[in-house]
This record gives C-alpha cells, structure tokens and sequence, in this order.
C-alpha cells in the first residue's frame, strides 16, 4: 500500500488503453469544464475472501436510463451534504451494498473521468475492508454483486474487444475486460486500467 501511496498515477495514458476510439481522440485535449459536469464518485473496493483479495463490482439495474444494467463500481451522484467527494463514494457504497462507511479506510483518489452521455465527472477512490463485509445489495439499483479476485483482474487474458453499442454508434469495437459471463468497457473498464497499471507498477 505504501508504494500505492508514492506512486505518479497513470491517469489518461491507463484510461486510453480501454477507451473507445472516439473517446481516444478527445481524452488528451478536451477541457471538460466547459460543460459544466455534475459531480459523482465511485469507489474501488478491495476486501478479502478465502485468504484471497476481491475487487467489488456491481450490475446495476435495468431501467429508462443511459447506465441500464451496466457493470461499475458502486457510487453514484455527488449531493450538496456531502462532506467531501470520498464521503459521497462512501455514502453511496452504503446505500447500494450495504458496508457502513466505518467500515472502509479509503486510501486515495484515482484519477477523474468524464462521462459524455450523462454530463457526469466521475472521481474514484480506493479503499479496502479489513475483514470480509457482508454484503446488503439494494435491490432498487443493484441487479448483481460481481467478486473479482485479484489475481484474475491482473492477468491479461480477460481483456478482449468486442461490438458494443454506444451513445456515438450504432455498434462499435471496444476493448474491454471480460469478468465471467460479464463485459465491462467504458468509463468503468478505463478506470480499472490506471488501478490495474498501478497495482502491477507496486508489486514489482
């Protein structure tokens, strides 16, 4: 974790990587406040299971909406009672699976993202659970809890391309991680490629 804590983060260099190609061409240049986002933040967490570490993502569900039954990280809309981004990724983990805040040492800030379909700049953390949490996913928001150990969310062979719609195209190539029977690509796939480059850049 100290190396973690030192390190330069990858930031857009990780995020292009995973990027859809039209999301390629504007990640280095674009000044993103001109439109004004609205806030949110996400958090990454790590928590431990069978003497293995876990990443938490979750399938949210399907409604009206742009992010119907997409995988993310738990977290959502920055509210005006919000201490602070972090507190807003830890209200939001509370209120979709269940951990009370208490529960969670963040470490850091990663890099933001903005996402264009919804005007949101979305800021994610790290943190990490102790001991393994019980889980209470919302069944409001949350069709499903995916549990991706680490060792696999290391190894390469999870990241494909593959033909997903877009808000841009009809169909377009993307690359993406490939989690089970899930694909995450996206906001969420560029996020998990800076924490991938920065776990693997610690451990050496």
């Amino acid at each position: 974790m100290p190396k973690i804590l030192n390190q330069q983060l990858p930031a857009v260099n990780a995020h292009i990587k995973m990027a859809p190609l039209e999301r390629q061409q504007t990640l280095q240049m674009e000044d993103y406040s001109k439109y004004k986002p609205r806030k949110s933040a996400v958090m990454m967490l790590f928590y431990p299971k069978d003497n293995h570490a876990h990443l938490m993502l979750i399938k949210r569900n399907t409604y009206p909406g742009i992010h119907s039954a997409q995988i993310s990280f738990p977290g959502g809309k920055a509210e005006v009672f919000d201490k602070d981004l972090a507190a807003t990724a830890l209200r939001e983990t509370h209120e979709e699976i269940g951990i009370l805040p208490q529960d969670i040492d963040v470490v850091m800030p990663f890099t933001e993202i903005y996402i264009p379909p919804s005007n949101f700049m979305v800021f994610p953390f790290l943190g990490f659970c102790l001991t393994q949490p019980v889980f209470n996913p919302n069944p409001a928001e949350v069709a499903q809890l995916i549990e991706l150990p680490l060792d696999v969310f290391l190894d390469d062979s999870i990241i494909i391309n593959t033909c997903m719609k877009t808000s841009y195209q009809a169909e377009v190539l993307v690359p993406a991680f490939k989690v089970e029977e899930h694909i995450v690509w996206g906001a969420t796939a560029m996020m998990l490629s800076e924490l991938k480059e920065t776990i693997k850049i610690a451990l050496e």
